[in-house]
């Protein structure tokens, strides 16, 4: 029988809630059609944001959003997408299709006041300018008399928005530009010099940090982050890592559905390797920033599939299961494990594309399983990590893609309730678990679960086939003044959340 103990009297700090953010791109139909169906449409809608969409992911939880990229960041052009008589461009990184920049800034920041989530803006480094940079920050923020300011009144805004979180390029090692990270160091110090602080606004400059890969040496990519951090660490708050999870090669990735159980098990083995992405960027840094003043942003994570058969390739659609919901649940448990240096995290993305929470067609909607999980988590946001330890088995062939049959995370809320969330990776095997909450007599007070086959998935003809159900798999033990005791079962491939006061 495994074993998950918890001290719910020794606390590892806060885990942000932008741990739980998202991200959104101009890619495939991620903006267009997922998010925002524009102000003639049949659809549903509030200043053409799709009304559903919102409603599904308000009661989510989202946090914070990114955009407009990825890749599309680096050749935006913002002053192309305010104001009438928008300039249209060709999408050169994703399909090649037209867009027609009908969702700029306006838009954005109208989506998220829709969310109630922060924005995340990421500026272009890789073919803009410096002073284009600028202006577009003193767009949005900046509340005197400058040509910027009148022009957002202009175009309908009197009022400054609020913007914290800001991105100074995207990719720079690759999509970006090719840069080499002493060029791009530089290239960072000059154009974050320009992303001022107007009035009570304060901006939290992110530089762009490493992309990573599987595996030790070249796949972690530390030179990048050495070279960063030397150079530029002293004008930077975050510093952003990417890490996708692909079970095949990136000539051939894997498919969404039809895939083996060995597939099974080494995506979630390539999952668990964010740890180490973590675990080894952060020591460079704190070379150069011993008080850990500079946070990780993960701004870009999830699983990569090859596309849906008869798709555009160039739109990354893939459907989304239990084997993505393991993913999700692992690699949010890890970011908290890490709360101290990790401050924000962005699936991709939000909708249609990669991992997404929330599929589209046409008037249609569905709820993926990584929904289901973000939504179950979220009682963790803002809450303070909990010291705990699980004691358990493998799951899954023996050698390399063996992986550890338990993950889980436990916090307590302000109020001080404490959340248990626990993921079953075993594709085949019920999980017992004693778990042993310490630190005062607790109750349970509610759980759901999440469970299914591997490849279980949600379509638009059954779309609640992997929905939650309340969870009746705890068996309480004995209650002690110094702690709590009780047994877990949770059947193959799942994911439990309970509450305790």
């Amino acid at each position: 029988m495994a074993r998950i103990i918890i001290d719910a009297d020794n606390t590892r700090g806060t885990i942000s809630r932008h741990i739980y953010g998202h991200f959104s791109e101009h890619l495939g139909r991620c903006v267009y059609e997922g998010l925002y169906v524009g102000p003639d449409s049949p659809i549903a809608h509030v200043n053409g944001m799709r009304s559903d969409v919102t409603a599904a992911l308000r009661e989510m939880g989202l946090p914070s959003l990114r955009w407009p990229g990825g890749c599309f960041a680096d050749e935006y052009h913002w002053k192309d997408g305010v104001g009438e008589n928008r300039k249209r461009m060709v999408n050169t990184h994703w399909g090649g299709v037209v867009e027609d920049n009908s969702f700029g800034t306006h838009e954005f920041m109208e989506l998220c006041r829709q969310l109630d989530c922060e924005p995340y803006v990421n500026g272009n480094v890789g073919s803009g300018e410096v002073a284009e940079m600028q202006e577009w920050v003193e767009y949005m923020t900046f509340g005197g008399e400058s040509p910027m300011a009148a022009w957002r009144e202009r175009n309908g805004r009197g009022e400054p928005w609020k913007l914290k979180y800001f991105g100074v390029g995207n990719e720079n090692w690759g999509c970006g530009g090719n840069m080499c990270p002493s060029f791009y160091a530089q290239m960072y110090k000059r154009y974050a010099t320009y992303v001022r602080n107007y009035g009570d606004n304060r901006v939290f400059r992110i530089a762009c940090g490493a992309g990573t890969s599987y595996g030790s040496g070249p796949g972690l990519n530390l030179d990048w982050t050495e070279a960063v951090m030397k150079h530029a660490a002293h004008l930077m708050d975050g510093y952003s890592l990417h890490y996708y999870t692909v079970p095949g090669t990136w000539q051939q990735k894997g498919r969404a559905l039809d895939f083996t159980e060995e597939e099974y098990y080494k995506t979630l083995k390539k999952a668990l390797w964010v740890d180490e992405v973590i675990r080894r960027h952060a020591a460079v840094m704190e070379r150069y920033d011993p008080e850990r003043r500079v946070k990780i942003i993960f701004d870009e994570w999830g699983t990569w599939y090859d596309v849906e058969p008869g798709t555009n390739p160039g739109f990354l659609y893939q459907q989304n299961t239990m084997r993505d919901a393991l993913v999700a649940a692992l690699t949010l448990h890890i970011f908290q494990k890490h709360c101290g240096i990790v401050h924000m995290a962005n699936i991709a993305q939000l909708c249609n594309v990669l991992q997404a929470v929330i599929l589209t067609d046409k008037e249609k909607m569905l709820l993926t399983p990584t929904y289901h999980v973000f939504k179950m988590f979220k009682a963790h946001q803002d809450a303070e990590a909990l010291e705990s330890v699980s004691l358990d088995g493998r799951a899954g062939p023996d050698g390399e893609w063996s992986v550890p049959q338990i993950s889980h995370s436990a916090s307590r809320s302000a109020g001080g309730a404490v959340t248990l969330t626990v993921a079953n990776l075993s594709g085949d095997t019920a999980a017992e678990i004693d778990l042993l909450l310490a630190g005062g007599p607790y109750t349970l007070r509610g759980g759901e679960i999440l469970a299914g086959p591997m490849n279980a998935h949600n379509t638009f003809d059954a779309p609640a086939t992997v929905a939650p159900a309340p969870f009746n798999g705890f068996a309480a033990g004995r209650s002690e003044p110094d702690g709590t005791r009780g047994t877990l079962t949770l059947p193959p491939c799942s994911v439990v959340s309970l509450r305790f006061d």
